[in-house]
């Protein structure tokens, strides 16, 4: 019978037991800018998308940063994206990591869950000229399908007579 852990003995191992694995799902890249795309597109029609130059604060003070959202009637949450730097912007980050309902992404990393999830949208304008042109770059490049020939379509009877 072999040892105690024999799937015949009472308290044996399980017979082809659960097996680790992963279930992770790597979404299509061109579903995800499309995504990306549209959630800009919908957030600019609505008037939710707010361009800025550049976001300067000379000191992390959180009080100036709520201050600059009211400037910009930020009610309830924004996504603020800055252009993504070697060193960042510190002041930036340490001013509104204390707000509730405010998050600081780079520009690199935008997802679409981030353009839905907060209600208002305030890009540098670096970030959004780098978003822009990637965006560009990967968008459909298909031409116009031309008409049907006169010779296979069907006729009426007014063109046949």
């Amino acid at each position: 019978m072999g040892s105690i852990r024999s799937p015949l003995w009472r308290h044996g191992g399980t017979v082809h037991g659960p097996q680790p694995r992963s279930y992770d799902y790597q979404f299509p890249r061109k579903k995800l800018l499309g995504a990306l795309r549209s959630a800009l597109a919908a957030k600019l029609t609505d008037g939710k998308l707010t361009v800025v130059e550049n976001f300067e604060l000379k000191a992390p003070k959180t009080a100036e940063m709520r201050e600059a959202l009211d400037a910009l009637k930020v009610e309830k949450t924004a996504l603020l994206v800055e252009a993504a730097g070697k060193e960042g912007n510190r002041n930036l980050e340490l001013s509104s990591r204390n707000l509730a309902g405010v998050e600081l992404v780079p520009g690199n990393e935008v997802h679409p869950y981030h353009l839905l999830r907060y209600e208002h949208v305030i890009f540098a304008r670096p970030a959004l000229e780098r978003l822009q042109e990637s965006l560009k770059n990967s968008a459909p490049k298909r031409q116009a399908a031309e008409p049907a020939t006169p010779s296979r379509r069907k006729r009426s009877a007014e063109e046949v007579a």
